[in-house]
């Protein structure tokens, strides 16, 4: 099996994690405040994967540790939106709208690097605004608070992706220290602010320690660590492609586990943000030459 292939498999593993993760999220937030969440997924899969990796991290360089800070900000700012969005709407909802990175990179690509974005990308834009209106609108017209907090999700997301790829194209940076680093940024952040606007506590049930540790050691901290290591030996297409089933794995896990239905529009939306999340991330045919 070459590098590439293993590196999409083990993304699309990553990948369901994540899309498993918006369930246990909401699980745990029924006994954790969403900061108080946050901290312990972050602080719990940086300290295992610290210990297990400390020779790896004794020797970080300056480059490594700066790169660390500043996606670990954007992975800050990504699991704020994360946590109170899920908080306040469904987990079917969620899962759609926090897989938008895959249209929001270029246009951060386009602003940050003067890429100009084609017509492919203006479809799949106008689709993803069609998609999310009809699954986030209620009768009043009105998205729900957490629908909008979950915006927040992919416009920090997206500057984490492209940060980190820049990150691993440098020479001189560590991808297995930077993936476990910014683990560490985003836990003692958020466990200072929990501390300062929320009463922060262990896990008090099994329930929810099972699933608080399922999503800081394999959610956090495999999943980040498997994401800084392997977007070395794969394209961004097909990272983006592959994140693309997120929600997929997000609906089947709320529909089986959590009993959520939509009503047929949002389905529609559903469907139609699906596909303009995958035509994003398509090579369409060309006309050869020969």
């Amino acid at each position: 099996m070459n590098r590439q292939r293993k590196a999409d498999l083990l993304l699309v593993m990553v990948t369901a994690f994540w899309g498993a993760s918006y369930y246990l999220t909401d699980l745990c937030l029924t006994d954790l405040p969403p900061l108080n969440l946050t901290a312990f997924r972050f602080l719990s899969a940086f300290l295992v994967l610290g210990v297990i990796f400390f020779k790896n991290l004794r020797q970080l360089n300056r480059i490594t540790l700066r790169y660390s800070l500043l996606i670990g900000l954007s992975l800050l700012g990504t699991y704020v939106f994360y946590g109170y969005g899920i908080a306040n709407t469904s987990i079917t909802n969620a899962g759609f709208i926090c897989a938008l990175p895959v249209v929001f990179t270029p246009i951060f690509d386009f602003l940050i690097h003067r890429t100009r974005p084609g017509r492919k990308l203006l479809v799949c834009l106008m689709m993803c605004a069609v998609g999310l209106a009809l699954l986030t609108l209620n009768d009043q017209f009105r998205p729900a608070l957490g629908d909008i907090l979950c915006l927040g999700v992919p416009i920090c997301y997206s500057i984490d992706l492209l940060l980190t790829e820049k990150a691993v194209k440098h020479p001189e940076v560590d991808a297995l220290g930077l993936g476990v680093c910014q683990l560490g940024v985003v836990g003692v952040i958020t466990m200072a602010l929990s501390l300062l606007m929320e009463q922060p506590h262990l896990p008090t049930t099994p329930v929810t320690w099972a699933a608080a540790l399922f999503l800081g050691l394999l959610c956090s901290g495999v999943a980040f660590v498997i994401q800084a290591v392997q977007q070395q030996y794969t394209t961004a297409s097909h990272v983006g492609l592959i994140f693309t089933l997120e929600p997929v794995f997000a609906a089947i896990v709320a529909y089986f586990l959590a009993g959520e239905r939509l009503q047929a529009r949002g389905y529609a939306g559903m469907a139609l943000m699906l596909f303009s999340l995958v035509l994003m991330e398509a090579d369409l045919p060309r006309k050869r030459k020969e």
